[in-house]
């Protein structure tokens, strides 16, 4: 089924701006579209982020962190299971050791047997040795049990996050979590969670240094953990407003200058990819699937141990397994798509019905690993919000949604909640595009008739799809690879920042099908008829029902 699709160019006003004047004019006119009008909004240096003391929470976590330093205390850091939580992982054990932390472990929840987060399940495999202080990275803001659980027994716990708060708020010793800074304090708001642990660290350092701690000594560099940084935030899709775009370049500058960490170069180059060409693409398309590829169907420990690898040898030993975890993957991700487009096609189209404006799906043979990739590759086919789900344990299902900008998905989940009387889902959480949940696996029909009821009560029946905004036609003279070159540099591009897309008329006089699912053309564009271009549609070829039929879009 296809959804017809709207598009638009972006709006550039017309008021003159203060860019630099070397830069070329369709580069000024990308910048002006998404909001960035003078040489201050592309300063990218390290001087131009906020002071970690402003974020809220930092200075009295810090404080936490740099006495249990000081005293040689055990400290556990629990992490999450996808690239932003293992980076987070990664930043945070590599500066406190720096710092003089000898008593560092991590400890990541295996999500098909404890689930999200700091638990009181998880706090039970917390023994050996018992911790004195915990430290969330990428989690914690929901935990109240496993806080309380901590408490009680006499551990602090210091978190770290970047997700939606509830309500309530769990009973730690100090939150760090920039979506708690109602007072606009801190311009931050949108730091994924490696983000965070970054900031608390540079507090962590300057507790250190003003009680003294590094004397005469010069006290530990983080900046070289900024490719961490890089790499957790492109892969968590956070927006990129100007302190992520910062901290994305700065650990950008650091790969392509040869002085990224051996996990990360791993990574890109098991992948293909020239470390020293290295865009924010490069770590949204090559190093983070296959930093997810461990959490989602293995053990993301293998990615955090990539990731905090000293030589080039042992990193390319993990980065290799890394690879075989990201192909297996991938298999499984195809026969999950084949097997949700079949059922979609002969629930809406064979029967004539009309497609809601929400998807729900479920197969008792998926892979609740996998459902979250699957969720996101049929809201691109179909342009709406998707939520798809996978048995879980104990007659549970697990469920991943993603969503076009149009719907808030973990607003919508709450919403759900809400109306149902807290009846139908066990716990969720997540952000506007992405958020995972976990329902009885008997209240499937319950909360899909609920869901789609929500989404027609507040936005009708019409498909919730994005619109495609371009940054309209191209002329003749940008048909260059200097052009190209510009655009490609010029970024970094990602969610909230997205990199330019322009509309135009072409020719096409060769094509031909590029493995399984690309479509590779030769084309001329009508307004450049001696010029001639390589170009790939990627995903164009779906194949429906085995290999029977291909269509080419």
């Amino acid at each position: 089924m296809q959804i017809p699709l709207e598009w638009a160019d972006r709006s550039i006003g017309d008021s003159p701006d203060q860019l630099p004047a070397v830069l070329s004019p369709l580069l000024r006119r990308i910048y002006r579209a998404r909001g960035v009008v003078t040489e201050a909004m592309l300063d990218y240096s390290l001087g131009s982020l906020p002071r970690p003391e402003q974020l809220a929470g930092v200075v009295l976590g810090a404080e936490r962190i740099a006495r249990a330093i000081q005293r040689q205390e055990q400290i556990l850091i629990v992490g999450d299971f996808d690239a932003d939580g293992a980076t987070s992982c990664a930043v945070a054990i590599k500066a406190l050791k720096r710092f003089g932390a000898q008593k560092v472990t991590y400890l990541v929840p295996n999500r098909f047997e404890f689930g999200y987060g700091l638990s009181p399940e998880l706090l039970e495999m917390a023994k050996d040795p018992t911790p004195e202080l915990i430290l969330t990275v990428d989690n914690g803001i929901a935990a109240h049990a496993g806080v309380d659980a901590a408490n009680a027994a006499g551990i602090d716990v210091v978190i770290t996050d970047h997700h939606l708060p509830a309500e309530t708020l769990p009973e730690a010793l100090a939150i760090i979590n920039p979506q708690l800074d109602k007072g606009g304090q801190f311009s931050g708001a949108s730091l994924a969670g490696v983000g965070v642990t970054f900031y608390l660290m540079l507090g962590v350092r300057a507790a250190l240094r003003e009680g003294g701690y590094f004397g005469a000594t010069a006290q530990p560099g983080v900046a070289d953990l900024l490719d961490l940084v890089a790499l957790g935030t492109i892969a968590d899709l956070v927006p990129l407003d100007h302190v992520n775009r910062a901290l994305v370049d700065q650990g950008l500058r650091r790969i392509r200058a040869g002085q990224g960490s051996p996990g990360i170069v791993a990574l890109l180059e098991v992948a293909g990819r020239n470390p020293a060409l290295t865009t924010a693409t490069d770590l949204a398309f090559a190093a983070a699937p296959r930093l997810n590829a461990a959490g989602r169907i293995a053990d993301i420990d293998i990615g955090i141990e990539c990731l905090l690898a000293e030589d080039a040898t042992r990193a390319k030993f993990l980065a290799d397994q890394l690879q075989q975890l990201n192909q297996e993957r991938r298999s499984i991700e195809q026969q999950m798509r084949a097997s949700a487009l079949d059922g979609l096609e002969a629930e809406f189209i064979d029967q004539g019905d009309t497609m809601p404006p929400v998807l729900c799906v479920m197969r008792e043979d998926w892979h609740q690993g996998i459902v979250g990739i699957v969720a996101g590759r049929l809201k691109e086919q179909y342009h709406r919000p998707v939520i798809a789900f996978a048995p879980g344990e104990a007659g549970e299902l697990k469920g991943s949604g993603r969503s076009t900008s149009m719907v808030h998905m973990r607003d919508l989940l709450e919403a759900v909640d809400t109306a149902s009387g807290h009846a139908l889902i066990t716990r969720f959480g997540g952000h506007a595009m992405a958020a995972g949940l976990t329902l009885p696996a008997a209240g499937y029909q319950a909360f899909k008739a609920q869901l789609e009821a929500v989404v027609r009560e507040r936005y009708g029946d019409e498909v919730t799809a994005d619109v495609i905004l371009t940054d309209g036609a191209l002329d003749a003279e940008h048909f260059t690879l200097d052009q190209a070159n510009e655009l490609r540099f010029a970024g970094p591009w990602g969610s909230g920042f997205p990199a330019p897309v322009f509309r135009g008329e072409f020719l096409v006089s060769v094509t031909r099908v590029l493995g399984e699912a690309h479509l590779k053309l030769q084309v001329t564009p009508v307004n450049a008829l001696t010029q001639r271009l390589e170009a790939i549609a990627f995903n164009s070829c779906t194949t429906f029902r085995g290999a029977e039929t291909i269509e080419r879009r």
